[in-house]
C-alpha cells in the first residue's frame, strides 16, 4: 500500500513537471538562445528521471556539439529523456508519439522530425531533412529498431536512415540503453513499452518500481567511410551490442 501511494504522489508530481514544460517552452523559449533552450532541456529531462527515483549512470563522451547521428536500441518511453538529461540531440520518432498526450507537444516542441513508418516517401523525405540538419552541425537520435523490446535482446536494424549520415558525411555514435534495478543491479523490465503494453501502463509499473538506475553507454564515433547504409547499419548495430 505504501508503495501505491508513494507511487500516486510521484504521478501527481510527474504531471506537473510535464506541464511546467509545456509552460516554459510556451512562455519562454521564444526568449531563450539555443544553447539557453538545450540546457532548459537537459536540465528538465534530469528533474523528470528524478521524479521518477531513477539514477542516470553516463558512461563515454557526448557529444557536444555536431554534426552526429545517435543510434540507440529502443526499450522504453524513457528513452527520449533518457539521452535528452544526458546531452544536447534531436530525435528521429514515430509519427504516432505526436498524438500522445503532453509527451507528443513536448517532443514537438524540442525539434523532433516525426516520420511515417509505413510510408517510404516519408522515409525518404526525413533522410532529405536530417541530412540537412547533419549539414548545418545538428546532433540527430534514431532508434533503428523500429520498435521497443524488453531490452534483452537487440532487434535488427532499419537501414533507410543511416543514409543521412552518408550524404551528409557525419560521424556515426552507437548508444547502448538499459535499466537495472538499484539494489541488486539486475536487468529491470519496469520500464518496457512493449506489446500490448499502454504508456500510462508503463509509467505506473515504473512507478511502483523499486528504486531503477537508467545506463547511457556511449560509443567511439565512427565515420561512414564509404560503407553503403546496410553495412554500415551492421557495424553500428555490432558497436551497440558490444556497449550493451
Amino acid at each position: 500500500m505504501t508503495r501505491h501511494l508513494i507511487a500516486s504522489y510521484r504521478l501527481v508530481r510527474l504531471g506537473l513537471h510535464l506541464i511546467h514544460g509545456l509552460a516554459v517552452i510556451i512562455w519562454r523559449f521564444p526568449q531563450l538562445t539555443e544553447p539557453q533552450k538545450s540546457a532548459r532541456i537537459q536540465a528538465w529531462a534530469q528533474e523528470l528521471l528524478a521524479q521518477l527515483a531513477i539514477k542516470l549512470i553516463v558512461t563515454g563522451q557526448p557529444a557536444e556539439r555536431g554534426p552526429m547521428l545517435l543510434v540507440a536500441n529502443h526499450i522504453s518511453w524513457l528513452d527520449i529523456p533518457l539521452l535528452l538529461a544526458a546531452g544536447h540531440c534531436r530525435f528521429v520518432a514515430k509519427a504516432e508519439i505526436q498524438h500522445w498526450p503532453l509527451l507528443g507537444r513536448l517532443a514537438h516542441a524540442v525539434g523532433t522530425l516525426f516520420i511515417a513508418r509505413e510510408s517510404r516517401r516519408d522515409a525518404m523525405r526525413v533522410v532529405h531533412h536530417m541530412a540537412e540538419h547533419l549539414r548545418a552541425g545538428d546532433i540527430l537520435a534514431i532508434f533503428p529498431e523500429g520498435t521497443t523490446s524488453n531490452g534483452q535482446q537487440l532487434l535488427p536494424f532499419h537501414t533507410n536512415l543511416f543514409q543521412a549520415a552518408i550524404s551528409a558525411n557525419a560521424p556515426v555514435q552507437a548508444v547502448a540503453l538499459g535499466f537495472v534495478d538499484a539494489a541488486s543491479g539486475q536487468p529491470s523490465l519496469a520500464p518496457c513499452y512493449i506489446d500490448d503494453d499502454t504508456l500510462l501502463g508503463s509509467v505506473w509499473r515504473t512507478l511502483t518500481a523499486p528504486p531503477l538506475c537508467a545506463t547511457v553507454a556511449l560509443g567511439e564515433p565512427q565515420l561512414p567511410a564509404e560503407r553503403d547504409r546496410r553495412t554500415l547499419a551492421a557495424d553500428v548495430r555490432q558497436a551497440v551490442q558490444a556497449l550493451r
